[in-house]
């Protein structure tokens, strides 16, 4: 009986190490859903940006210069706008970095995708 005497610690540390573990993966993919919904948000705004430049141009830039303006002050970057002249549908996607995070590499991004169409109404 004094041979196994200890064991219990080992089981114990071993417990702990995998908690840890646990609980440094469900930070991770908190932060990574958190951007995941500052991604979208700042594709929502770019795309909307741009449809409204497609359908009521204040002169200020063409829509893919807005929608990429509208995508940097909500911390993303403009990846594409499908923004034609002539339509009022804007299509952006946008992607923005996750930052360092505890048990996946550090490069990771998250992209996100909206479309926005003003439908004017008919006088």
């Amino acid at each position: 009986m004094s041979s196994e005497r200890g064991s219990v610690s080992i089981i114990v540390a071993a417990m702990m190490a995998a908690i840890v573990v646990l609980a440094l993966g469900a930070a991770d993919v908190a932060r990574v859903f958190a951007v995941a919904s500052r991604a979208q948000s700042a594709a929502d705004a770019a795309a909307l940006a741009a449809a409204q430049e497609l359908a009521l141009p204040a002169g200020e830039g063409s829509p893919g210069d807005i929608a990429a303006a509208y995508a940097i002050r909500n911390g993303a970057a403009l990846r594409t706008c499908a923004c034609e002249p002539g339509t009022f549908d804007a299509q952006v996607e946008v992607d923005v970095a996750v930052g360092p995070l505890s048990l996946a590499p550090d490069d990771l991004r998250v992209t996100a995708s909206a479309r926005a169409v003003v439908d004017l109404p008919t006088p």
